[in-house]
């Protein structure tokens, strides 16, 4: 899961994060988030724990050490640093959840994005975005294709949702193996 850990949100944010928590307990999967007790992020594992769910926060000591671990998790993870913290989320989740967040969010979207068109992976990527916070940047992915920036599997790689039911439906299914061809990057293979 990846979300929002800004305190600056409107409080729809945080009953979207609050809904997928109950409903990823309830579907009997755990979750596997940043750790953190506060916004979205605090607000998705809250949520699962209380629908009896199981939570597993990966935290580098940095932000523990700023006191928003949720020491309550599960299993409460930390790390030297951030590239830890991703690595281990990465290898320990079957699959990416995208809620709306900021700079932090979009760097974890773009490299399990790029990891799954690379053909690194084969883990379902959603975005659950209600109210078209991503438009923007699906705008923009859609016009470097058009440039030739990205490959054509760049769609193929992710799905992109409004609705909580909708997203974990996608997360359930088998994403599709995607098959990744030199003469397919629109750039050189040579760099």
């Amino acid at each position: 899961m990846f979300c929002a850990s800004s305190q600056r949100i409107d409080q729809k944010y945080l009953d979207l994060a609050g809904e997928v928590g109950t409903e990823l307990a309830r579907r009997g999967h755990t979750l596997v988030s940043g750790g953190a007790v506060v916004s979205c992020m605090g607000a998705v594992t809250h949520a699962a724990r209380r629908a009896g769910g199981r939570t597993i926060g990966v935290m580098p000591q940095v932000l523990v050490d700023l006191e928003i671990a949720d020491t309550d998790s599960d299993e409460l993870i930390i790390t030297a640093d951030m590239r830890e913290r991703k690595g281990i989320m990465d290898a320990r989740s079957d699959a990416f959840l995208v809620l709306p967040g900021g700079v932090g969010t979009l760097e974890e979207l773009f490299e399990i994005w790029t990891s799954r068109v690379l053909g690194l992976h084969d883990k379902p990527l959603v975005i659950l975005d209600p109210w078209g916070l991503y438009a923007p940047l699906r705008q923009l992915v859609d016009g470097m294709y058009d440039q030739g920036f990205t490959r054509p599997n760049v769609f193929d790689a992710i799905s992109w949702t409004t609705t909580v039911s909708e997203a974990l439906d996608h997360l359930e299914k088998p994403a599709r193996p995607l098959s990744p061809h030199a003469d397919e990057l629109g750039e050189s293979a040579a760099g």
